[in-house]
């Protein structure tokens, strides 16, 4: 273990020695002070935590977030006290600010938030943080072409989770030497030992079978930590995973490396080991001089941006709503150098495949890889560096739902686009067709969730979607669908179009994306349907659906290629529940379907033309 590096002199090892307790101390102190928190899985990271930001990291305490600083990600969320500690020692903030952690008037939460200036994802979910660094560490070496790394703490539990392995090829295929994971590697988990427990050759030989860069070294020696850190910044091949062995609750008699306490404050042992640890401290010197910042991160401004042109269609003219966003995001490319554009090895059928034909530098191919995408896009956003849009089959989102609350959470501005959804996708059957996603990306705290109807619609979608400040979600027909609007239309996130109307209407068809066009259809031979296109799905418009459906007798019927939970009728019968006299039948996929062709099977789970007239007749 260690490192043959001669390494920092006699005085800094004793300071980064003592930062080390001190930030032990604190983690102890404000969990007891809490109640409750992870005071054990921060004492074995206290020495990985006192090098990082007291040795080896630039950064700027004046602004947490700048440019051109170092990054540090936490993935192992639940030890965010020793990070608050680290920033209050850096000089952010009081040190007594400590004790308010987990108050409800105290940003200094449970877990790491946005809400702290010196938190760019929040962590906690395990496995996460290294996704989000990739997607730091990719804007850094390729976009930004600047200096900063990019650090990750990983637990070893979390190690078990799948995205990492997701995270871990990713870095190694695009060659990100600006990245360095450390695993802190202190053998128990939360109810058990760990998969490997200390068998760190067990974990070198993973890490280096995925393309790292691997260091094994003594993660209480704070020399060993100051090679190792060193070493990576300096290997240009790729990579470098640093693999810590530790102890969980190092320096707390009755507690260290033993099992059972983990998430627990630990009263008087904490207290006793506190006044040990106190008495250890040097009386010499209290700081180091930190490497300095090199200013090299381009100046971006506010990410604004319009389509470079209007869409430029005819009315009738079948076009793919899939293939409208790729030509939206394209000529949001044009107007903006700063756009990406990601996707899952789905890019042929999505069409960002054209957004790569044209700004080949501007996309990323994440593989079949969906949970990895979604952080590599969170890190590419981070800090207000891109404008991200990352697409794959709307089923496939699915599978990324944890990352996608997380990346919410993280006030994370990114932009999804899921084709193929529904029934009308056709003989792929139902694994390739998304029935569940309107609902799960409604659930979405502050998530647009957009459903366009024609070409038009779609490219002012993905306009929209660039300039909102949350996460939004487009959902993208595969097949051809008329186009209905005029290419001057305007369109606002939740304002409805009312696409057919007449003084006689006895009902209100509310339809989206193929339902939509099903539904005029069924206008077209039953002259009474008025119809709505929602346009978002959230937000809704709850004026406009009410307005007409008052004009027409209080009948709504609402058709959609979705499950009927959490889908466009549940949200339209939720936008109406309070007002008399307004009725809401759903017509929606009911059971799980099977292969055929697309307008047979509208037709055999009741979305179609001749079920909407059936319904608006009854």
């Amino acid at each position: 273990m260690g490192q043959d590096n001669k390494g920092p002199d006699e005085k800094t090892l004793k300071f980064l020695e003592d930062m080390a307790n001190k930030l032990r101390i604190h983690s102890i102190e404000s969990t007891n002070a809490a109640g409750s928190g992870h005071p054990t899985s921060c004492c074995s990271m206290a020495e990985i935590m006192s090098v990082l930001f007291f040795h080896t990291m630039r950064y700027k305490v004046s602004e947490p977030r700048d440019a051109s600083s170092d990054r540090f990600i936490l993935s192992k969320g639940h030890a965010a006290p020793i990070l608050y500690a680290a920033w209050a020692e850096a000089g952010l903030f009081p040190t007594s600010d400590l004790n308010k952690l987990r108050t409800i008037d105290s940003d200094l939460e449970g877990h790491p938030t946005p809400r702290l200036s010196f938190v760019d994802f929040a962590t906690g979910s395990l496995g996460q943080g290294l996704s989000c660094g990739c997607g730091m560490a990719y804007m850094g070496k390729y976009i930004d072409k600047a200096s900063y790394r990019v650090y990750v703490v990983i637990g070893d539990a979390e190690s078990a989770e799948g995205s990492v392995w997701e995270g871990m090829n990713f870095a190694s295929y695009y060659k990100l030497n600006n990245l360095c994971a450390i695993f802190d590697i202190n053998r128990l988990g939360q109810s058990d030992p760990t998969m490997h427990g200390h068998d760190l050759e067990t974990y070198k030989k993973k890490t280096e079978a995925f393309g790292f860069h691997t260091l094994i070294i003594d993660g209480h020696d704070v020399k060993s930590v100051c090679n190792a850190l060193e070493e990576a910044s300096k290997y240009t091949d790729g990579p470098t995973a640093i693999l810590a062995k530790t102890f969980k609750g190092k320096g707390v008699k009755g507690v260290e490396d033993f099992d059972n306490f983990h998430g627990k404050a630990l009263g008087d042992k904490g207290k006793d080991a506190v006044q040990i640890m106190k008495a250890q401290l040097s009386s010499e010197g209290n700081s180091l001089e930190r490497p300095p910042v090199v200013e090299d991160a381009p100046k971006i401004g506010d990410l604004k941006v319009k389509l470079s042109q209007p869409p430029s269609y005819k009315l009738g003219d079948q076009v793919a709503v899939r293939l409208a966003y790729s030509k939206g995001l394209i000529k949001l490319g044009e107007a903006c150098d700063r756009v990406m554009a990601l996707d899952g090895d789905t890019k042929n059928s999505t069409y960002s495949l054209k957004y790569r034909e044209k700004f080949a530098g501007r996309h990323i191919e994440c593989y079949v890889a969906e949970q990895n995408m979604i952080g590599v896009a969170m890190g590419l956003a981070a800090r207000g560096r891109a404008i991200t849009f990352s697409s794959t089959f709307a089923a496939f989102f699915t599978r990324t739902f944890d990352h996608l609350r997380m990346a919410a959470v993280s006030q994370t501005p990114a932009n999804f686009c899921g084709s193929h959804c529904g029934v009308s996708i056709g003989v792929d059957g139902p694994s390739q067709m998304a029935l569940e996603d309107i609902g799960m990306f409604r659930s979405i705290p502050n998530c647009v969730v957009f459903y366009p109807s024609d070409a038009v619609s779609c490219e002012r979608a993905v306009e929209l979607a660039a300039n909102y400040k949350d996460m939004t979600f487009i959902r993208a027909t595969r097949g051809n669908t008329p186009v209905i609007y005029e290419n001057n239309e305007v369109f606002e996130i939740g304002k409805a179009k009312i696409v057919r109307k007449s003084a006689g209407d006895k009902a209100l068809v509310i339809g989206a994306g193929v339902t939509l066009i099903e539904a005029l259809k069924a206008a077209d031979k039953v002259k009474t349907i008025r119809v709505l296109d929602p346009f978002t799905l959230k937000p809704l418009d709850k004026a406009a659906i009410i307005e007409n459906a008052k004009a027409v007798g209080g009948k709504i019927i609402t058709v959609e290629d979705h499950y009927i939970e959490g889908g466009i009728g549940e949200a339209v019968a939720a936008a109406v529940v309070n007002e008399p006299g307004l009725t809401v039948q759903m017509l929606a996929v009911r059971k799980i379907p099977r292969s055929g062709p697309g307008d047979k099977l509208l037709e055999l789970y009741g979305i179609s033309a001749a079920d909407i007239i059936k319904a608006v007749e009854a």
